[in-house]
């Protein structure tokens, strides 16, 4: 086990853009793009000295309380089913968790619901899960659609694609919208898309300022799109790109003209940046795990669903407790900040 100095993130890095559980939140540049968070990466070496298995911790202090939660989004990286790897990672996070007076380490590595080997590995070493519910109780969504390329051309995927998709994308192309590469300066559409989206689905919205990090941070790993008709953006998306998987992490879209489509056709546009990078999956994010017509949250599955992909169910999260009266209260101070963020949106 090593916990590493920035000097030493290259090889981290590279390790983690070619491993096949690597990921952009797992990338030493994600930290950088969550002001306020402090930073740390462990590995574990083999005999030869190759790092076998990291993991990127973000570090939120939680001052009333005078402790920290150490989180992994999406880690580690390694072979989930290697305990002896795990446990030395884990190692590493004990020095961490007594460096930074923590209250807990959580992980959710984007691992199957079905990959049982995994949690009985966790539950031995004292981790505890957590499921949440259908929706998006966890930090990180449990239920993601993604469209696996598995070595099609854009042909064969556009073809994949519901009738109603492909005749949407095309009714977009024909109304003259234009799908763009926008860099900082059209995070100003973008922003107020952002506001007229939340306003419009009843959700929080990040800042102006948090997109510009995410942009600045991750350089040529992230794009911001722009769907522009009659001289005006009228939808707009934020992408990751790394590690051979492309996101969809941010959307948005205005309340008029939605009827020439853009949506549609600035996915296509998204997927195929992932298929002339060499990526081998388009991740569309989150959705319900209800799947009920009458889930208020179904339409957005049915949107992402015309694309012809795969839904994915999660393992959840994993919380090791380092000292469990914080860990309760600390839970107790999140759900309270949440409930006071839902009666002031109820009231704007």
């Amino acid at each position: 086990m090593e916990i590493l100095s920035p000097s030493q993130y290259p090889e981290y890095e590279a390790f983690v853009a070619s491993h096949p559980a690597g990921g952009i939140t797992q990338s030493t540049l994600w930290h950088k793009v969550k002001g306020g968070w402090g930073h740390e990466v462990v590995v574990s070496r083999n005999a030869d000295g190759q790092i076998v298995g990291g993991v990127s911790v973000l570090i939120r202090r939680f001052p009333i309380i005078g402790t920290s939660m150490l989180y992994s989004p999406r880690g580690p990286v390694c072979d989930y089913h290697d305990p002896e790897v795990l446990a030395d990672l884990k190692s590493g996070i004990d020095v961490l968790a007594k460096r930074y007076r923590a209250h807990v380490w959580k992980m959710d590595p984007d691992i199957s619901i079905q990959d049982t080997a995994f949690a009985d590995i966790t539950k031995k070493m004292g981790f505890r899960r957590f499921l949440g519910g259908d929706g998006f109780e966890t930090i990180q969504a449990r239920f993601n659609y993604r469209l696996y390329f598995q070595g099609r051309g854009e042909e064969e995927i556009l073809a994949g694609f519901t009738q109603m998709t492909r005749r949407n994308i095309r009714k977009a192309q024909k109304a003259g919208v234009e799908i763009i590469v926008a860099g900082k300066e059209g995070l100003d559409d973008f922003a107020r898309l952002m506001r007229i989206t939340g306003e419009r689905d009843g959700f929080a919205t990040r800042p102006k300022a948090y997109f510009e990090r995410m942009l600045d941070a991750l350089g040529q790993h992230c794009r911001l799109y722009l769907a522009m008709y009659q001289g005006k953006a009228i939808a707009g998306a934020i992408t990751t790109n790394y590690a051979g998987k492309t996101c969809y992490v941010y959307g948005a879209s205005d309340n008029e003209h939605r009827d020439v489509m853009p949506n549609q056709l600035m996915q296509w546009e998204m997927i195929r940046w992932a298929l002339q990078t060499g990526c081998t999956v388009y991740d569309f994010q989150g959705v319900s795990g209800n799947l009920s017509e009458d889930n208020p949250l179904y339409g957005l599955y049915r949107f992402k669903k015309g694309f012809g992909g795969t839904l994915d169910e999660l393992a959840g999260e994993f919380d090791y407790v380092y000292r469990p009266f914080c860990y309760w209260l600390a839970d107790r101070a999140v759900d309270f900040v949440e409930w006071l963020r839902k009666i002031k949106r109820r009231f704007r």
